[in-house]
């Protein structure tokens, strides 16, 4: 089996060390998460292993005749190239592929003897079957409607598309070309919930090794094999998902913590020890043991990560009822959003506000910060309520202010007092003179959680606050945000966070709002049942309208009765109802998921090295069975759905 191999790989920016011992293997069908808090270099390390940076000393060697793909952040694209020039442009290696297909079929025409032909064909035949080369236009609509866009959008300019959405289309464009590596830089950006879960099930039927760099933990936990740590120049692999890594990582550094802190007292015993006798009777033992030490393989023991340090001031007392909004509507540019909205939010809530890319969620957030008027209805702010505004953008910030003078201009902080604050947000030295628009975008949203935590609010409204924010910072915001006593709505495509600090799910859509009593978890769990129990209802109408479908047939061949045709009235399709409708859309993505993961296990059955591996094959034969089992059950539900409209 193919694989990527690192070996000891080393990369510097003038005296600054990045890394120096990055050593791994990535084989086909794994997916490693590359894990690390910011500046620990997981994109540069990327860069290196794609070529658009030169690596320092070490080797990466990957198997012959395979490619490598990669998520690009910033690409260029010219003014009058539509998304479907970008999506055919993604698919050049395989009509490439197909050309010499036809050529080489040609000469088998005329030689039909030549085994090298043969060989030649047959293995650019399996190349074009895992590129998708028999289905490239239908995977190529899926994985466009996946990330979100529709057919009207295909003739469109790609430079009239918002930044958000082009990068959906460069994770298009990597997905579409299907490499054997597929290296992805934080893919899950710019997602909403609908297809940053579409886009676990095709990584999940992906047949190559994938490398993710993420910060997005449930993403992690849904997708990854493997997860591997860059820390202090040198990255540690751990088996499993995102919580494994957590789990193995604490055991790790106890273990290490114990093994160096016995090896230190061996150390100062066995010094003490040549100290006493190294000029006495015992002088030989001392050198043995001087010997002894200088041969000892010293236990490294890394110092913990800075992490910022902070928590919200407790919560001033307030009305009981935080914010109400009474049939409130409202759009944008022209645009309705959403439509009598009504909502009772009351002191020391914690609740999440969701829903797809576009249904009005920041929108909302301006009318409740009173940014923007809603076109009708109310909004009311409780009795001593005090709002703390985390804006999506950061337009709290100015842009020209240094990052000093942002806090001495905002609290009227002394240069001393300022400095002791940024701090503890990790803002030391020299970096308290960087301007705020030089700043990266983790910086500026530390930046803004430091003013939110000095404006000492008692309802916070967050705008996504984890965007751009490393793991352990999300951590240490998710400890502050539990021990907050007041109230927060919090706009989020991170559900890791909104699992672990949230008591409601408002979810957005269809411009009304659904109101679930607990996290998002929970909120899935019961859109699932509702699904099921919708397909159950339509299994049942199906079976009972045979039954009687059966009986009248029977009834009208006893009573020999033709009835007239003419008299009948034309069948009227009616449309489907939107929950039938949201209910055959989900299906349908899963039938494509499964659909993915059946041809994964064909594939891999295929495989020799695992035809010639008895537990092997009759592993991944019984995982075939049972996708293939699931995959029957999906198209009955797919048809009873259908039938019931």
């Amino acid at each position: 089996m193919g694989s990527i191999k690192v070996q000891k790989l080393e990369k510097s920016f003038g005296v600054r060390n990045i890394f120096h011992d990055v050593s791994f293997e990535l084989r086909r069908g794994e997916r490693l998460g590359l894990i690390g808090a910011n500046g620990a270099g997981k994109s540069t390390l990327l860069k290196c292993l794609i070529g658009d940076e030169d690596y320092d000393g070490g080797t990466f060697v990957i198997s012959e005749g395979e490619s490598v793909g990669y998520l690009q952040q910033d690409i260029t694209y010219e003014d009058d190239v539509t998304l479907r020039d970008t999506m055919t442009a993604a698919w050049q290696d395989v009509l490439r592929l197909e050309g010499q297909l036809k050529d080489v079929e040609k000469q088998m025409q005329s030689q039909p003897d030549n085994e090298e032909l043969m060989n030649r064909y047959a293995h650019m035949q399996e190349r074009f079957e895992w590129l998708g080369g028999f289905e490239y236009e239908s995977m190529s609509r899926k994985i466009i409607q996946g990330l979100g866009f529709g057919e009207d959008d295909m003739d469109r300019p790609v430079q009239s598309f918002s930044g958000g959405q082009k990068t959906r289309i460069n994770l298009a464009k990597a997905l579409v070309r299907r490499p054997d590596y597929l290296f992805l830089d934080e893919p899950t950006n710019h997602l909403d919930m609908d297809m940053l879960e579409w886009l676990e099930g095709y990584l999940l039927s992906y047949g190559g090794g994938i490398l993710i760099v993420s910060h997005d933990r449930y993403f992690l936990d849904r997708v990854a094999t493997g997860i591997l740590e860059l820390s202090h120049g040198t990255v540690t692999k751990y088996k499993g998902n995102y919580t494994r890594y957590v789990e193995q990582s604490r055991v790790r550094r106890k273990a290490l913590e114990n093994a160096y802190r016995k090896q230190q007292e061996h150390i100062h015993e066995t010094e003490e020890y040549i100290r006493k006798y190294k000029a006495g009777i015992k002088a030989k033992q001392a050198r043995g043991r001087q010997s002894q030490l200088d041969r000892l393989e010293r236990i490294e023991l890394a110092p913990e990560e800075a992490t910022l340090h902070f928590h919200f001031a407790p919560a001033e007392g307030c009305g009981e009822k935080v914010l109400v909004l009474d049939n409130v509507c409202g759009g944008y540019g022209g645009r309705k959003l959403f439509d009598h909205l009504s909502l009772l939010l009351r002191r020391g809530e914690s609740a999440a506000l969701i829903g797809p890319n576009g249904t009005g969620k920041t929108t909302l957030l301006r009318m409740i910060m009173g940014e923007k008027e809603p076109d009708s209805g109310h909004i009311t702010l409780g009795s001593r309520v005090h709002i703390g505004y985390f804006a999506q953008e950061h337009t709290e910030l100015h842009g020209a202010w240094s990052v000093l003078e942002e806090i001495m201009n905002a609290f009227s902080y002394g240069e001393d007092e300022a400095r002791n604050i940024l701090g503890r947000f990790l803002f030391t030295g020299d970096d308290v003179f960087k301007t705020i628009d030089s700043l990266s975008g983790g910086e500026q949203a530390r930046l803004a959680l430091l003013k939110l935590f000095l404006e000492g609010p008692n309802f916070l409204i967050l705008d996504e606050p984890t965007n751009h924010l490393d793991i352990p910072t999300r951590e240490i915001l998710e400890q502050a945000l539990l021990d907050f006593g007041g109230t927060y709505l919090v706009v989020s495509h991170d559900r890791y966070f909104l699992d672990k600090i949230t008591g409601r799910t408002l979810v957005l859509e269809n411009k009304k709002l659904k109101e679930f009593l607990g996290n998002y978890t929970y909120y899935r769990e019961k859109e699932r049942e509702a699904v099921e129990l919708q397909a159950q209802e339509a299994a049942e109408q199906g079976a009972e309208k045979t039954g009687e479908k059966q009986e009248e047939k029977r009834m009208s061949s006893e009573a020999h009765v033709e009835p007239d045709k003419k008299d009948a009235p034309p069948a009227v399709k009616k449309k489907p109802s939107y929950g039938t409708a949201r209910k055959l859309e989900q299906i349908e993505m899963k039938i494509a998921e499964l659909e993915a993961t059946v041809k994964m296990y064909e594939f891999q059955l295929n495989q020799p090295e695992n035809q010639t591996n008895p537990d092997k094959a009759l592993e991944l034969t019984g995982l075939y069975e049972t996708t293939k089992q699931k995959l029957d059950e999906a198209y009955d539900t797919w048809a009873e759905l259908s039938e019931k409209e």
